[in-house]
């Protein structure tokens, strides 16, 4: 698909155009009306896919918990190998459009590699995540950024001071959810090891409270992003922090999301995954 209508879409649904720019801007692309609702269909995510992704079998106990945030109980999917023991923990931060069955998918394949991983949903404020994903993202866009950070912050805390908890703590975050693990990197005391994929940067002033050591996935053709990447890593290198960057060559903002074809870069998510996996361990099981 051209790369000019994969961008429009990323504009709008980051919130740089409401729907009706949107689409007069794709109609405009797609020569009408027709083409325009034919591309759209495409470029939609199809979540219908997560659903069917596999549990993670029955060597998994899965439930979704509450844990107390900033701004009350926060609803969260919960997932760990089962057993009596003490496991280091993994924040999963999803992407804007809400707590989906996606996001769960990537919380138990982190269980299934031997962590105890909780996925917040961070519209639990406004009620939670509704199934349109459309509706999500118009209110991901309402809320609080600060009490946000917290409430993620509180999970970390949660899983740190579980019973079943070695006490280290990670996280994992996608998109928006990038960008919130860079602000968690930031503001939390209780992380260890911060993965964002294709994430927002933090101000350089704030670089500097970063105690976390960090392993930062990047698309080729995310642009918008991209460019924030040279400020931040000066800015991470004059704080001596300890991280690696990662760059996917012809690879998409969002590339590791498999419901979303348009997207997804099976080479770039599974070479980022596999990455993933072998720094959390390294940082929170030795």
């Amino acid at each position: 698909m051209d790369k000019k209508i994969v961008d429009l879409y990323q504009k709008y649904t980051h919130g740089a155009l409401d729907r009706r720019e949107f689409m007069k801007k794709l109609t405009l692309i797609a020569g009408g009306t027709a083409a325009a609702g034919g591309l759209l269909s495409s470029l939609e995510k199809d979540y219908a896919l997560a659903e069917s992704a596999p549990t993670g079998g029955s060597g998994l106990s899965t439930e979704y918990i509450t844990y107390p945030g900033a701004t009350g109980e926060v609803r969260a999917f919960f997932a760990r190998p089962k057993g009596k023991t003490k496991l280091p923990g993994v924040v999963v931060i999803h992407e804007n459009r809400g707590l989906n069955p996606h996001i769960e998918t990537v919380a138990r394949r982190l269980a299934e590699e031997g962590f105890e991983a909780v996925a917040p949903d961070a519209l639990s404020p406004l009620g939670g995540t509704p199934k349109d994903s459309e509706a999500a993202a118009k209110m991901i866009g309402q809320l609080d950024a600060q009490a946000t950070v917290k409430n993620f912050a509180a999970a970390a805390k949660y899983l740190k001071t579980r019973s079943s908890s070695t006490g280290k703590i990670g996280v994992v975050g996608f998109c928006w959810g990038g960008a919130m693990a860079n602000q968690l990197a930031v503001n939390s005391p209780d992380v260890s090891a911060v993965v964002p994929y294709y994430g927002v940067q933090p101000a350089a002033e704030d670089v500097p409270k970063i105690k976390a050591a960090l392993l930062l996935h990047y698309a080729g053709l995310d642009e918008r992003v991209n460019k924030g990447i040279p400020a931040y890593e000066e800015a991470l290198k004059k704080a001596s922090v300890d991280y690696k960057v990662y760059m996917y060559a012809g690879a998409m903002h969002a590339f590791n999301n498999d419901t979303n074809p348009e997207r997804y870069n099976k080479e770039a998510a599974e070479t980022a995954w596999k990455r993933t996996i072998e720094f959390l361990k390294k940082k929170l099981k030795t």
